[in-house]
């Protein structure tokens, strides 16, 4: 079930699956970090245990490009690329409403409610920047291009729900639908190797069964990043 967009000795590229943890919660459902271990522990026959290393996440109900380190050297570089904003992560997203503006930035300080597993705007929350371009829009829905500036929890759930347009079946963030499909993607992946510090850049868009709402939306592929 492994969609493995590129790999080589010091990183894994794949597709996460809607549905799909990044990490184990303690539970009994699937991870990505637990079925690459066992992708890298049978493939190449090792003994004992494997090193993946997390480096980033999606919700279990966002699907999308992840990349996961195969050395701890990678894990800390490409870690460090996060916590300096060279890791560029491009989101396509559907949303609730029509929006006033068809592109622009969002900015909120927001604040992790631990109890609750939210987001929230608080004075205390950490500056969270978001910029976005709305796509196409079909009856009261909108399909925009999302790119993080910043990467909070749930950040683009949270600062949507703001302003008053909820992804489309987010109930936890205000939405009045109910939906068993991704509603948000990661499609665009762009980093420095942590090894050669070569440019790696990765695009996918699982639109088969995705965005049923809008039907038969069109959009370009080719012009959202």
């Amino acid at each position: 079930m492994l969609d493995i967009l590129y790999e080589d000795n010091h990183l894994i590229v794949c597709y996460k699956p809607y549905g799909i943890l990044s990490q184990s919660d303690g539970s009994n459902s699937l991870d990505m970090l637990t079925l690459l271990k066992k992708y890298v522990k049978e493939k190449y026959n090792k003994p004992g245990n494997v090193y993946v290393g997390l480096v980033h996440r999606l919700d279990r109900n966002t699907e999308g490009i992840m990349v996961f380190a195969k050395t701890s050297k990678a894990a800390s570089r490409l870690s460090a690329q996060i916590r300096e904003g060279a890791f560029n992560k491009s989101y396509i997203a559907l949303i609730e409403g029509i929006l006033k503006d068809q592109e622009g930035i969002l900015i909120n300080n927001l604040a992790k409610n631990e109890n609750t597993r939210t987001a929230y705007e608080s004075e205390n929350g950490k500056k969270s920047i978001l910029e976005y371009k709305v796509i196409n829009t079909r009856d009261n829905y909108s399909l925009v291009n999302v790119k993080l500036v910043t990467g909070r929890f749930h950040q683009i759930r949270a600062q949507f729900s703001i302003i008053g347009h909820p992804l489309y079946g987010d109930i936890k963030y205000g939405s009045k639908n109910q939906t068993n499909y991704a509603v948000l993607q990661a499609y665009s992946l762009i980093f420095n190797h942590p090894i050669t510090k070569d440019k790696m850049k990765f695009t996918k868009i699982d639109d088969e069964n995705n965005f049923k709402n809008l039907k038969e939306i069109k959009y370009d592929f080719e012009n959202l990043y």
